[in-house]
């Protein structure tokens, strides 16, 4: 990382903003990752600044928000990781809407949208990603997808320059959208709820918490669902069905709550998850023929 390119992001983002050799263990759920070269964590004004410059020097880049569900390998990432969580976590209510900055924990703006009495979020509630994240992946759970309540999203397109886009033109699909097809960077996404009575919309949040609880494994770091639902069957059951409950290479093993779930028990590597995924899914493909399609996105050196 060249010193000219260094001094000209602290100029955009200010000193304390730019971190180097920075361990990604520290920006992703399943708390494994080797060191970003530069990690940065601009603002919204500052945003389409580093991204330009990035553009400029040739020096690749790329986003993330809570790190929820990456998986970032243990050579490290090579260029600028630019983080959203934090600076851009702006939430508003605007009447029934609420409007959430891409950097903003989903379940923070559910909660905002429970204390405005506004309904439509509730399963959002238990979601550990940022809403950008949640709004490129189409996010859903217990019955509810992101398409359900979106209005509109703000994005960055590939010339660094805002753009409206409604719902229909996101294009929502399962764990699909055009923001993912076209490059494009999430600003901000406008959520259209309805008017409810305050403490129903709790009492369902913590009902869900509650299922939560019982049926994944929160106690350990991880990425959520670690694999694709393949058409006509559940990933877990799968897995579970391949009799891979509890199965384990280095710290990484099958949950054995849910099967869907890989997780870090202690001093997991990407390698040990890489490895275990793999297992997994020539497993499953020998005893059903059904190929599992990882869900978690992979990024860096492996």
């Amino acid at each position: 990382m060249n010193n000219q390119l260094l001094e000209q992001l602290e100029q955009i983002v200010g000193k304390d903003s730019v971190r180097l050799a920075e361990p990604m263990s520290r920006h992703t759920t399943f708390r494994v990752g080797g060191p970003a070269d530069v990690l940065v964590t601009p603002d919204r004004s500052a945003l389409a600044q580093v991204v330009a410059l990035c553009k400029k020097e040739q020096t690749p880049y790329c986003i993330i928000g809570n790190g929820s569900n990456l998986l970032v390998g243990d050579g490290g990432i090579r260029g600028v990781v630019i983080e959203t969580k934090g600076a851009l976590n702006t939430l508003r209510a605007d009447g029934e809407r609420i409007v959430a900055g891409a950097g903003a924990l989903l379940s923070q703006a559910a909660s905002r949208a429970a204390s405005q009495g506004l309904s439509g979020m509730e399963f959002a509630a238990g979601i550990p990603g940022t809403v950008g994240g949640a709004v490129v992946m189409n996010a859903g759970a217990y019955g509810g997808e992101m398409k359900d309540i979106i209005e509109s999203v703000t994005v960055l397109d590939q010339e660094c320059r805002e753009k409206v886009l409604s719902v229909e033109e996101l294009e929502l699909g399962y764990r699909s959208s055009s923001i993912l097809k076209n490059g494009y960077i999430v600003l901000e996404a406008v959520f259209h709820l309805a008017a409810g009575d305050a403490a129903q919309i709790k009492a369902r949040m913590q009902e869900l918490a509650g299922q939560r609880m019982a049926k994944q494994p929160l106690e350990y770091p991880s990425a959520g669902s670690t694999f694709k639902r393949p058409e006509g069957y559940f990933a877990g059951k799968l897995i579970m069905d391949a009799g891979l409950r509890g199965y384990q290479v280095g710290g990484a093993q099958v949950a054995e709550k849910h099967c869907g779930f890989v997780i870090n028990r202690g001093g997991a590597t990407a390698a040990d998850i890489v490895k275990l995924m793999e297992d997994v899914k020539c497993e499953v493909e020998r005893q059903f023929h059904v190929t599992l399609e990882p869900e978690v996105k992979m990024l860096g050196e492996f």
